[in-house]
Formats: structure tokens, sequence, C-alpha cells
């Protein structure tokens, strides 16, 4: 939507969406809940697997499996090929210009850690600020409380709209002298929100200015160039983009890398180590100590090329349909008032009714097989700042159709 339309338009005329042919790579898909057919809306949350990355990751445990970078017998060899496959599919995925910009972590919320921590504890000294924006996620709030208590720093917070949208005119303004880090959301959790991450890095790097991206709700749902957007870093996770738990990813301009010291010690981050002195592994060796989750990006790896073969336009116009499709439908269900409402968004349908409780709407359409996301969402500051303690997320995914929208509708009517 918004910038994203000529994206749409193209994908649209290129080829029809093929939905029930991709729902069938979802083998969940096929099972009941409370003994109506599943309606799964939680996608935000965390994305169900295709058939493609369950196979490929019991395929590779049962015949490849073996630690990386540490054996010279043929299997070990052959894991840490695949291992390394994968870094090299998500560099590509993302538009990285080099696989040594790419580190695997356990999720974004370690990756965002991983910077908050290496590079800030190593660059922010007292009193500089981080900018970041009203509707991070926790995952982007705390970790820089974390380092105001340790360091001195301060935390800036710029405004948004009723309607959830960045206040841009306001963040340029608080892009002053004092803010040596910006840390924003691509697209909001709990919103669909998508902002012109594009222009807030432009604003930043005028006044040389890094800029962390959290993609977390963004890989999923459109296509991501990290050097178009020219991001300094750009962080996401495994399992919302069709992939396994356990395994993220932090891309990081390779001088930033260079530059930083360790997130933690241990095994494989090391050239050599004595008691008195450890010299260090090359990017990104250098922050993935220990065995790593070898399983988890072997999963990754299959997942983005199941996304890929579906290809991100194609899944970007499909979803994109479908929330605009089912924003008009809840806007006709009386006393239910939609929370978000930017003029881009993507992906998310954020709402409460009048008289009702969320959790008691999300027990109910849970009943009828229809699973949503209910709460706080981890963005306790931006319920606060828009009048509310919870919502009900309907979030869409790439699997999903218009028929599941409409029974989400025709249950909301049935409450009132």
């Amino acid at each position: 939507m918004g910038a994203n339309e000529e994206i749409v338009r193209e994908a649209a005329g290129a080829s029809a969406f093929e939905v029930e042919r991709v729902r069938r790579d979802f083998p969940i898909l096929e099972r009941p809940m409370n003994g109506q057919p599943l309606v799964y809306l939680d996608t935000a949350a965390s994305a169900q697997k295709p058939r493609a990355v369950l196979d490929e990751m019991t395929r590779f445990m049962s015949e490849d499996y073996a630690n990386t970078h540490r054996g010279v017998y043929a299997l070990s060899q052959r894991s840490t090929a695949l291992y390394d496959a994968a870094r090299e599919k998500v560099a590509r995925f993302i538009h990285a210009g080099d696989a040594r910009e790419i580190v695997f972590v356990r999720n974004a919320t370690e990756g965002i850690n991983l910077v908050a921590s290496s590079y800030g504890r190593h660059f922010l000294e007292r009193g500089d600020e981080v900018l970041i924006t009203h509707m991070e996620h926790h995952a982007n709030i705390v970790p820089w409380q974390l380092l105001r208590q340790e360091k001195g720093i301060t935390l800036r917070v710029a405004p948004i709209t009723d309607d959830g949208e960045l206040d841009m005119d306001a963040f340029e303004r608080m892009l002053t002298d004092r803010v040596k880090f910006v840390s924003v959301v691509h697209v909001s959790n709990a919103l669909g929100t998508v902002n012109p991450v594009k222009e807030i890095v432009r604003l930043a790097h005028a006044r040389g200015i890094p800029v962390l991206v959290d993609g977390s709700q963004a890989a999923l749902h459109m296509p991501v160039d990290v050097r178009d957007l020219d991001a300094d870093f750009y962080v996401f996770s495994g399992h919302k983009v069709y992939g396994p738990t356990g395994i993220g990813v932090v891309f990081a301009k390779l001088p930033h890398l260079e530059a930083m010291p360790p997130y933690q010690g241990g095994g494989l981050m090391i050239l050599s180590v004595t008691f008195e002195k450890t010299e260090f592994s090359p990017p990104p060796q250098k922050f993935e100590a220990g065995t790593p989750n070898i399983v988890g990006a072997i999963g990754l790896g299959a997942a983005i090329d199941y996304v890929s073969s579906l290809g991100p336009a194609e899944i970007l116009a499909h979803e994109s349909a479908l929330l605009a499709y089912g924003t008009e439908l809840l806007r006709e269900i009386p006393g239910l008032r939609l929370i978000g409402t930017a003029r881009e968004k993507s992906s998310i349908l954020a709402f409460v009714m009048d008289g009702m409780d969320p959790q008691e709407i999300g027990v109910a359409l849970g009943k009828s097989g229809i699973a949503v996301r209910v709460g706080h969402h981890c963005t306790q500051p931006l319920m606060d700042r828009l009048g509310v303690t919870s919502t009900v997320r309907a979030s869409i995914g790439l699997y999903n159709t218009r028929q599941e929208l409409d029974a989400l509708a025709a249950c909301l009517r049935r409450m009132r």
C-alpha cells in the first residue's frame, strides 16, 4: 500500500497468487482446532512452516548432521558447506553486499541486544542520545534502557499520530547533534504501520548518525533491500519468515562489524587463546560464539528458498489485497474500532469492540477455530499512547484467504 502500490500492481499483473496451492504446502492447516477448520491469523507472532522447511530440516538431521567448522571428515565438511550456504541465501534475500555482513543469532531480540551491547557499549558515551519511536516493540526499548543504566545515555522517543503514523516532522527536529544512534521498526507488529525507513536513514545519515532497522514484521511481507535502504543494521527472526524458531539474523555493514567488539566469548569466535590474551576471528564468526544453531540455519535457508520461489512481490500483492478486504469487512461491524489506520500499512488488523474485553473476544474466536493474538503485543508504551490496554490482533500471512476473513467477520458479528 502507498509506496508499495507499484510493486502490488506489477505482481498482480504478472501472475495470480495461487493461495489454495500454497495452503497445501502447510501441513498444520489441514488440522482442525476445537472441532472447526483452523483459521490461522497469528502470523505476526510466528508463521507456520511449509513442508519444504520441515522436510529439509529432517533430511539434514538424518543424512548430513555434524558439527560445523571443526571436522576434517566428509560429514562435517558437508554440514559446514550447508551452513555457510544458508548464510549466502540470507545475504541474497535481503540484498546484502557480502555474506560476511550476516550474523546468525537466536532471533531479532538477540540481534538488537547484540548491537546495543557491542556497538552501544563501545561507541556511545554518557549524554549521547538514542532516538527510537513510540511504536517500538519492547525488544527495541529495553536493551537501550539497560544501556542507559550502564552508560548514562539518554533515550529519546519520537511521537506518533492518532492514526499510528510516525510524526516525521517531529522526528527530524529530534535529530540534533546529541543523537548518536537511531533504532526504528520497519513495520509495527501492533499496528501494521510501515515506516518510511529509507527517508529515516537518509535524514540520519545526513547528520552522520547510524541506523538500526527492526525488520521482524517486514522481511516476511515485502521485498527488503538493505543496500537500497542504506541501513547500518537490519534484524529479523527466522520463525516469522516461515522458518524455525531459535534462529535470527543481524545484517550489519562490514566496517561496523570489524570495529565492534565481540558480543560473547567462547569457541569458534577465536583465532587463538592464551591465558594472557585472545585474538578474535573476523566477522561474522567473531559474533557467533559456540556451536551454532546449525539445524535452524538450514531451516531458515529452506524457508528463504520457499518464499523466494513464490516471489516477495507476489506475496506483497496477495497480502495487500487481503488487508484491504479485511479492513472494509471489519469497518462494517457496529461497535468495532480499528487500532492503527496509517496510510501505509501491512498485514495487521488490530481492533477493539465496545463493551467487550479483548480477552473475551479472543477466547470466543478460538472456540470457532480462529487463532488471533490478544494483549499489548509487547508494545505497552504504544497501547498507553493510543488509550487502550490491549487489542485483538488478526495478522495475515501468505496462506490466508478472503474466506478466512469472512469467517472472522461473521464470528465478530455474532458476538454483537
